[in-house]
């Protein structure tokens, strides 16, 4: 059965090898750049690649929860609803290590776009069924401080990169408890990976970019995880394990959305 799916930083890495791989499976494909011409040459080599036409995409700076916004109202324009939105952008090594706002970019685009672009999307997830949701998470996980997550203090791009990862983590998990007809779970897709993100951050890997593909893939619409959800994904073990202790607290879990609910006003 074709699937809508939609697919945020899929212009490359494991995020565009899911893309082809869905594609070519003939399902309706929506990816997300920041780059519009790197975007359009994507979507022309996945529909060559695929023979499937069902390919479009949306531009957005995920660095700027403005533009977040908008693109949200132009996929609740264009798309009929949302099988499976995979959360896949993501930022470690950055030229600004802020956005326009002086907010970290990590916890921006890892944590706060996701966030806020799933929340405004929520009503297309709930006109199909038995939708997915799969968020990219981190083996990377550190306790989240609610003043780097204002903007307030700074902190090295490692730990805000493992604070925005553990923030994921935990809206993720409150998400799967108040709306359970949506299937979530947060991923760790592999430690490492042949990817631009970890060749910039580390100038090595461990492991091949098919290995987080092929997650993303099974996670995304295999049979085998139908109905899983509030779960942690951990590929460096191959199955389900325990996250961050935090990503349990529910005093904690709320603090950090109510502050996160302040800073998008969604």
């Amino acid at each position: 059965m074709e699937k809508h799916i939609l697919i945020t930083g899929s212009t490359d890495g494991i995020g565009k090898l899911v893309a082809k791989k869905l594609a070519s499976e003939g399902h309706y494909i929506y990816l997300h750049g920041r780059n519009n011409a790197k975007l359009e040459a994507v979507i022309s080599e996945i529909k060559v690649f695929s023979k499937n036409e069902n390919i479009k995409g949306f531009t957005a700076d995920f660095s700027d929860l403005d533009a977040v916004k908008q693109m949200a109202q132009e996929v609740l324009r264009e798309v009929p609803k949302i099988d499976v939105l995979i959360n896949n952008a993501g930022i470690y090594k950055s030229a600004q290590s802020t956005n326009k706002n002086g907010r970290d970019i990590r916890m921006v685009v890892n944590y706060l776009a996701p966030y806020t672009l799933t929340n405004l999307l929520l009503p297309l997830l709930e006109k199909a069924t038995r939708p997915r949701l799969i968020n990219l998470s981190s083996a990377a996980q550190s306790d989240v401080s609610l003043e780097v997550l204002k903007g307030q203090r700074g902190v090295p791009e490692s730990e805000a990169y493992a604070q925005s990862k553990l923030a994921l983590t935990m809206w993720s998990f409150d998400l799967a408890k108040n709306k359970p007809e949506i299937a979530v779970i947060a991923v760790n897709p592999g430690s490492l990976l042949n990817t631009n993100m970890v060749r910039e951050a580390y100038g090595k890997h461990w492991s091949s970019a098919d290995k987080g593909g092929n997650i993303l893939y099974d996670l995304a619409v295999s049979l085998d995880y139908e109905g899983v959800t509030g779960k942690y994904f951990d590929n460096d073990r191959g199955g389900f394990g325990r996250a961050h202790p935090d990503a349990y607290d529910a005093t904690k879990i709320d603090q950090l959305l109510q502050a996160t609910k302040a800073l998008t006003a969604v």
